[in-house]
Protein backbone atom coordinates (compact mmCIF):
# COMPACT_ATOMS: atom_id res chain seq x y z
CA UNK A 1 0.00 0.00 0.00
CA UNK A 2 1.45 3.45 -0.88
CA UNK A 3 2.26 5.73 1.31
CA UNK A 4 -0.01 9.20 1.29
CA UNK A 5 1.58 12.02 1.52
CA UNK A 6 0.23 14.80 4.53
CA UNK A 7 -1.28 18.13 3.77
CA UNK A 8 1.81 19.83 4.90
CA UNK A 9 4.16 18.06 3.05
CA UNK A 10 2.13 19.01 0.02
CA UNK A 11 1.79 22.64 0.93
CA UNK A 12 5.07 22.78 1.31
CA UNK A 13 6.39 21.04 -2.27
CA UNK A 14 3.43 23.36 -3.93
CA UNK A 15 5.46 26.44 -2.11
CA UNK A 16 8.26 26.07 -3.53
CA UNK A 17 7.08 27.57 -6.84
CA UNK A 18 7.29 31.10 -6.53
CA UNK A 19 3.76 31.76 -8.03
CA UNK A 20 2.18 29.43 -5.48
CA UNK A 21 3.71 31.06 -2.58
CA UNK A 22 2.88 34.50 -3.65
CA UNK A 23 -0.71 33.71 -4.37
CA UNK A 24 -0.71 31.62 -0.80
CA UNK A 25 0.27 34.44 0.67
CA UNK A 26 -2.23 36.67 -0.90
CA UNK A 27 -5.04 35.08 0.25
CA UNK A 28 -3.79 34.91 3.75
CA UNK A 29 -3.51 38.47 3.58
CA UNK A 30 -7.07 38.71 2.54
CA UNK A 31 -8.44 36.97 5.53
CA UNK A 32 -6.52 39.29 7.74
CA UNK A 33 -5.41 37.12 10.26
CA UNK A 34 -2.17 37.78 11.95
CA UNK A 35 -1.20 34.35 12.98
CA UNK A 36 -1.83 32.76 9.69
CA UNK A 37 -0.48 35.15 8.31
CA UNK A 38 2.91 33.84 10.44
CA UNK A 39 2.08 30.88 9.80
CA UNK A 40 1.84 31.17 6.05
CA UNK A 41 5.08 33.04 6.52
CA UNK A 42 6.57 30.06 8.29
CA UNK A 43 5.79 27.67 5.75
CA UNK A 44 6.80 29.90 2.49
CA UNK A 45 10.35 30.33 4.27
CA UNK A 46 10.14 26.46 4.98
CA UNK A 47 9.62 25.49 1.10
CA UNK A 48 12.25 28.44 0.23
CA UNK A 49 14.96 26.31 1.94
CA UNK A 50 14.74 27.10 5.54
CA UNK A 51 15.17 30.30 8.06
CA UNK A 52 19.11 29.45 7.53
CA UNK A 53 18.75 30.65 3.98
CA UNK A 54 17.96 34.29 5.04
CA UNK A 55 20.52 36.82 5.35
CA UNK A 56 20.82 37.83 9.02
CA UNK A 57 19.03 41.01 8.30
CA UNK A 58 16.29 39.43 6.98
CA UNK A 59 15.90 37.03 9.54
CA UNK A 60 16.14 39.50 12.07
CA UNK A 61 13.02 41.42 9.87
CA UNK A 62 11.62 38.21 9.85
CA UNK A 63 11.44 37.12 13.49
CA UNK A 64 10.44 40.68 14.39
CA UNK A 65 7.43 40.85 12.17
CA UNK A 66 6.37 36.95 13.65
CA UNK A 67 6.75 38.30 16.98
CA UNK A 68 4.65 41.78 16.25
CA UNK A 69 2.02 39.23 14.63
CA UNK A 70 1.67 36.75 17.09
CA UNK A 71 1.29 38.97 19.95
CA UNK A 72 -1.52 40.87 18.33
CA UNK A 73 0.30 44.08 17.46
CA UNK A 74 -1.15 43.35 14.13
CA UNK A 75 -3.19 46.74 13.78
CA UNK A 76 -0.07 48.98 12.75
CA UNK A 77 -0.05 46.63 9.63
CA UNK A 78 -3.72 45.80 8.91
CA UNK A 79 -4.05 49.60 9.08
CA UNK A 80 -2.69 49.65 5.95
CA UNK A 81 -4.49 47.09 4.58
CA UNK A 82 -7.54 48.59 5.14
CA UNK A 83 -6.95 51.98 4.28
CA UNK A 84 -5.73 50.85 1.02
CA UNK A 85 -9.15 49.09 0.95
CA UNK A 86 -10.49 51.81 1.76
CA UNK A 87 -9.22 54.03 -1.45
CA UNK A 88 -10.44 51.26 -3.58
CA UNK A 89 -6.89 49.37 -3.86
CA UNK A 90 -5.42 46.02 -2.28
CA UNK A 91 -1.64 44.67 -1.02
CA UNK A 92 -0.56 42.21 -4.12
CA UNK A 93 2.36 39.59 -3.43
CA UNK A 94 3.99 38.93 -7.02
CA UNK A 95 6.68 36.89 -7.99
CA UNK A 96 10.33 39.32 -8.24
CA UNK A 97 11.87 38.75 -11.36
CA UNK A 98 15.29 38.22 -11.56
CA UNK A 99 17.95 39.35 -13.12
CA UNK A 100 19.26 36.83 -16.44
Amino acid sequence: MRRSTSYHEKLIKDLKDPLEAAAYIEVVLEEGDPKMLSKALKNVIEAQGGINKLSAQVKKCYEKLDVMLLEKREVEFYCLTALLNTLGLQLAVTVKELPN
